[in-house]
């Protein structure tokens, strides 16, 4: 399949300075990171979009999600900004090894054998830590309306085409000045992919945050933020590559 056209995303677009991308995981959109946006946006220009199929921003029917056309969309948005160097900040999708394959499994497994309500109970279960959702169960109850709403199929096609992601190989060699930033209790993605990258891409720092599950700008906003600030300080007091 050839790679589909770039789409105009939505972004909600803040702030002045170098600029920060923040960009959400597979079926999330820009408000994972509406905790951080107005506090990070003291100082940088931040666009937070949402990814094609996601949120705001269209699916066209022929997208194969592949990172290709979703990298894409997000350079297309920087020209469109007039934006020729950022921070890019993600979330999630990572190399999709065993583990995760399985989690999407069990997600797909737990929706068609025992319903909705299941699979939406399954998915905060994975997603967060458990303590912080008891916390907030209004995050819960508006998981489950938006999932009951929403249409996935731009969603479910990510799915599928990250299921093969793997640049575990090509990343050897790289010198991008790298945070990795993960939950200790992440069951969707395991922190032992925070220990390759530091082994994999020379100078990588890693910050692990106990007691914290998949969604970490949500779970930890003062954490995360504070990650952010720091880390593109000390790149932006750097001169210019």
């Amino acid at each position: 399949m050839e790679k589909a056209p770039p789409v105009e995303l939505f972004v909600r677009k803040e702030g002045e300075g170098s600029a920060i991308v923040l960009l959400h995981g597979i079926g999330g959109d820009h408000s994972v990171w509406n905790a951080i946006v107005p506090r990070l946006a003291v100082g940088h220009q931040v666009l937070a979009p949402d990814l094609r199929g996601h949120g705001r921003s269209p699916f066209p029917p022929e997208s194969s999600m592949g990172f290709p056309e979703l990298a894409g969309d997000v350079i297309a948005l920087l020209d469109r900004e007039k934006v020729d160097r950022a921070h890019v900040v993600g979330m999630s999708a990572g190399h999709c090894d065993a583990h995760t394959r399985g989690i999407g499994q069990r997600w797909a497994d737990t929706y068609r054998e025992e319903g909705f309500d299941a699979f939406a109970l399954r998915i905060l279960k994975d997603l967060y830590y458990p303590d912080w959702i008891e916390a907030h169960l209004d995050v819960a109850d508006r998981l489950r309306d938006s999932l009951r709403d929403r249409d996935l199929t731009g969603v479910l096609r990510w799915g599928e085409s990250v299921r093969s992601f793997d640049l575990r190989g090509r990343l050897t060699g790289l010198r991008p000045p790298t945070l990795v930033v993960q939950g200790m209790d992440d069951h969707v993605v395991d922190p032992s992919h925070a220990r390759l990258l530091r082994q994999t891409i020379a100078g990588t720092q890693v910050r692990l945050l106990a007691q914290t599950g998949h969604m970490v700008p949500v779970e930890r906003p003062d954490e995360t933020l504070e990650a952010i600030q720091s880390w593109t300080a000390r790149a932006d007091s750097q001169p210019s590559p």
